[in-house]
C-alpha cells in the first residue's frame, strides 16, 4: 500500500441492524473499520483515514482525515442507525473531501461498505464510476448483507468502470463463521490474495487483527469496549421488551377475588 488518504463510508441504514453477521451488520463494520485503519497506518505512517456515513437523511462526515484511531472511533460511537442508504451522493461527498485533503501527495481512495438494497440503477453507478476514475479516485467496495444478483451486478459494473492504475476492488462477503473483518483482511482490499480467512496464511506480509492488537493495546481495548457496549445495549433492549410484554399480559388478566369480596360483604350484612 502506498501513501494514501482513505475515506471510509459505513452503511448505517436500517438494514445494518440485521444480526446475520456477528453481532450485527453494524457492529461488524465497526470491527472492520478498525482493521482498515490499522492496515493503512502499518503500510505507511503518513497515511490518513477519514470516516463518513451514508444512511439517514443523507451523507455525513464523521471524522476528517487523521492518523489517530480515536477520532474514527468517536465518529462510530456518534453514528445512529436509521434511514435508507445514499450510495452515490456519499461517494461524491467523499471525493470532495479527498480533493481538499491537506497532504496532496497522498493518493485518493474511498472504501465503501454496502449491506443494503441499492436504489441507484446500473447506468447511474457506471456514470459515477467513470467520473471517479477521471479524477484519480480509487474505490474499494465491501458488499455484504443483501447480496441478490441484481445487487452484486450493479457493484461489479461500478468497480469495473472505476478501476485505475492503483486498482479498485470488490469484496463480496456472505454470512459465515468468520468475522467480516477476518474475511476483509485476506481480501485484495487489504493486500490479501482473496482466498478467504479459512485458508493458510499467505505470508509474513499478511495483516492479521490479532497482530494489530498485540502491537496496539489501546486499539484492542477500544474494540473490546465497543463490542461490550453494543452487547449491553442489545441486552438492555431485550429486557425492556420482555418487561413491556409482561406488563401488557398482566393488564389483560382480570382481578381474581373481586366478586368474592362483594359476596363476603353481603353475608356480613345478612348476619347483622
Amino acid at each position: 500500500m502506498s501513501l494514501e488518504a482513505t475515506m471510509v463510508i459505513v452503511d448505517n441504514s436500517e438494514s445494518s441492524r440485521n444480526g446475520d453477521y456477528t453481532s450485527t451488520r453494524w457492529q461488524a463494520q465497526v470491527d472492520a473499520v478498525s482493521v482498515i485503519h490499522s492496515a493503512k497506518m502499518r503500510a505507511h505512517p503518513q497515511s490518513a483515514v477519514g470516516l463518513m456515513s451514508m444512511g439517514g437523511k443523507g451523507p455525513e462526515v464523521l471524522s476528517t482525515f487523521t492518523s489517530e484511531f480515536g477520532g474514527i472511533l468517536s465518529g462510530l460511537h456518534r453514528t445512529k442507525i436509521h434511514g435508507t442508504p445514499h450510495l452515490s451522493s456519499s461517494i461524491q461527498v467523499a471525493a470532495l473531501a479527498l480533493k481538499h485533503r491537506s497532504e496532496k501527495s497522498q493518493r485518493q481512495r474511498i472504501i465503501v461498505f454496502s449491506c443494503s438494497p441499492i436504489e441507484e440503477d446500473e447506468k447511474t453507478l457506471v456514470k459515477l464510476a467513470k467520473k471517479m476514475k477521471k479524477i484519480n479516485v480509487s474505490i474499494d467496495v465491501i458488499a455484504f448483507g443483501d447480496l441478490e444478483s441484481d445487487q452484486t451486478k450493479k457493484l461489479e459494473a461500478f468497480v469495473e468502470n472505476v478501476k485505475g492504475g492503483d486498482g479498485s476492488n470488490l469484496a463480496i462477503i456472505p454470512p459465515g463463521p468468520n468475522l467480516l473483518s477476518e474475511e476483509l483482511q485476506v481480501s485484495p482490499i487489504l493486500g490479501g490474495d482473496g482466498t478467504g480467512a479459512g485458508a493458510e496464511d499467505s505470508g509474513e506480509g499478511a495483516f492479521g487483527f490479532e497482530d494489530a492488537a498485540e502491537n496496539d493495546p489501546e486499539l484492542a481495548f477500544a474494540l473490546r469496549l465497543s463490542l461490550e457496549e453494543e452487547k449491553n445495549r442489545q441486552e438492555k433492549e431485550k429486557q425492556e421488551r420482555e418487561q413491556q410484554e409482561g406488563k401488557t399480559n398482566l393488564d389483560n388478566i382480570p382481578e381474581e377475588g373481586s366478586s368474592g369480596d362483594k359476596k363476603d360483604g353481603g353475608d356480613k350484612m345478612d348476619t347483622a
